[in-house]
C-alpha cells in the first residue's frame, strides 16, 4: 500500500482569489486550490522546475485545505476604469491609470473575504521532498498571505489521508476530469489548455473549535 509524506502548514489569514481574477466590490475567498495554484507552490518550494515549466504538478500528490471562519475585510484598489486627456493642439489621448496634470488616481473601496487560520496539508510521494517543504514557507495568492510549515512529517497511508476526517480534514480539488468536474482555468504553459477538477470535501472543513 502506498505511503505518502504529509507537510502541515499554518498562518493567521489567507485569501484565495477566483480563477478568473474578477475585481468586484465584493469577492470571498475561492474554497479550493486550483492546478495553478499547487504548481506555483511548488516552484516556490522546488525552483529547479522552472527549467523547460510546462504547468504540470510534478511533486505534490494531495493536498487539503480548512479554516475557521471567513472575515469580510475591507480593501482599497485602483478602479477599473483609466483616466484620459489629449494635450493641447495634438491629435492623440494619453491613457493612465496614475496622474495625469494633477488629477488624482482614483481608487476604490472593495469587500474582500479573507480565511481566518487557515490550514494546509501538502502531501509529497518522496520522503526528502516533504522534508525540504518542511523548511520552506508557502504564499496562497498574495505574498503577504504567508503560511508556514510544521517540523513533524506525517507518515501515512494514501488511504488513511484520503478517509481520516479528524486529522486531515479540508476541501481537496481532485485534479481529473470527470462527470462531476468542472473547467478552474487554463495552463498558460500548454498552449492554453483547459483545466479541470471535482471538489471532495473531507470531515468538517469550516472548524468549529476555537
Amino acid at each position: 500500500m502506498e505511503k505518502i509524506f504529509v507537510v502541515k502548514f499554518t498562518g493567521p489569514f489567507g485569501f484565495i482569489k477566483p480563477w478568473t481574477a474578477v475585481r468586484d466590490s465584493e469577492t470571498y475567498s475561492q474554497q479550493f486550490l486550483t492546478p495553478s495554484i499547487v504548481a506555483g507552490m511548488e516552484r516556490k518550494l522546488f525552483p529547479e522546475l522552472l527549467k523547460d515549466d510546462d504547468g504540470e504538478i510534478k511533486k505534490i500528490v494531495g493536498h487539503r485545505l480548512s479554516y475557521k471562519q471567513v472575515s469580510i475585510q475591507k480593501e482599497v484598489t485602483q478602479t477599473r476604469g483609466w483616466n484620459s486627456m489629449k494635450p493641447s493642439g495634438e491629435d492623440y489621448k494619453i491613457y493612465s491609470r496614475g496622474k495625469i496634470d494633477g488629477k488624482k488616481v482614483s481608487f476604490t473601496p472593495i469587500d474582500r473575504g479573507v480565511f481566518i487560520e487557515p490550514v494546509l496539508w501538502l502531501a509529497f510521494s518522496k520522503a526528502e521532498d516533504a522534508k525540504k517543504a518542511s523548511k520552506e514557507h508557502i504564499c496562497l495568492c498574495r505574498n503577504e498571505d504567508m503560511l508556514y510549515p510544521e517540523d513533524e512529517i506525517v507518515e501515512v497511508f494514501r488511504n488513511e489521508f484520503d478517509t481520516d476526517e479528524d486529522l486531515f480534514a479540508g476541501f481537496e480539488l481532485i485534479f481529473e476530469r470527470t462527470e462531476e468536474s468542472f473547467m478552474v482555468g487554463y495552463n498558460r504553459l500548454k498552449n492554453n489548455e483547459a483545466m479541470y477538477g471535482y471538489l471532495k470535501v473531507v470531515g468538517t472543513p469550516v472548524k468549529n473549535n476555537y
